[in-house]
């Protein structure tokens, strides 16, 4: 190829790179969003949403919209009831300073034994007229009927001695361990022994 050929391609190419390297420079310096190469861009995660949960604020609600009783808010108490065969009586106090409900949960869950057994049944004819609140200082009451006069199998059953059991307020909550006053044991039959709806009073326990 003639000399003259060769070093008119060369000026050419110099020309065309002369050219294209202020447009690499200014793609260099901003992206398609219209950032500079030496900005700092960091990429935010949207925040994850904790699972909802009991913090130790407010208590959660029941049905009708009132705060639920909680074993934080709750002094619990329980024993032999005197002259009350086969009956034991249960007794939670609120001493918070915030009144309460039995709503969402009207009979207390007990578990006597192993957690992962089903609570006594209640005696359906116990449940009160209205749901049972609880003011601060009030107390609401139990009755637990510990064995029936006759067993399944026909028989009087006394169960086993007890010095404590499970309390849990709603079906999800971890059982509150209450121990019985004076620590004196109690005979109960998991299978027959039965609970009554919360009482707003001592006199309506009685009838059970």
């Amino acid at each position: 190829m003639p000399i003259t050929a060769i070093a008119t391609i060369r000026r050419a190419a110099a020309a065309a790179l002369l050219v294209t390297a202020p447009l690499a420079l200014t793609a260099g310096c901003h992206d398609g969003a219209g950032h500079r190469a030496g900005d700092s861009v960091t990429a935010v995660s949207p925040a994850p949403v904790p699972p909802p949960a009991h913090d130790g604020g407010d208590p959660p609600t029941g049905p009708d919209g009132r705060a639920a009783c909680t074993p934080e808010m709750l002094k619990f108490q329980a024993g032999a009831m005197p002259r009350r065969a086969h009956r034991m009586l249960l007794t939670v106090t609120n001493f918070s300073d915030r009144p309460c409900t039995f709503a969402a949960q009207p009979y207390p869950l007990l578990h006597f034994g192993d957690d992962r057994q089903a609570p006594l049944p209640a005696i359906g004819a116990s449940a009160p007229p209205a749901v049972v609140s609880l003011a601060p200082n009030r107390t609401a009451y139990a009755l637990i009927t510990t064995s029936a006069a006759h067993g399944p199998d026909g028989t009087h059953h006394r169960g086993r001695k007890v010095s404590q059991f499970g309390v849990a307020l709603s079906a999800r909550a971890t059982p509150t361990q209450v121990g019985l006053d004076g620590r004196a044991p109690v005979h109960v039959d998991p299978r027959t022994a039965r609970v009554t709806y919360w009482q707003s009073s001592l006199a309506a326990t009685r009838k059970w």
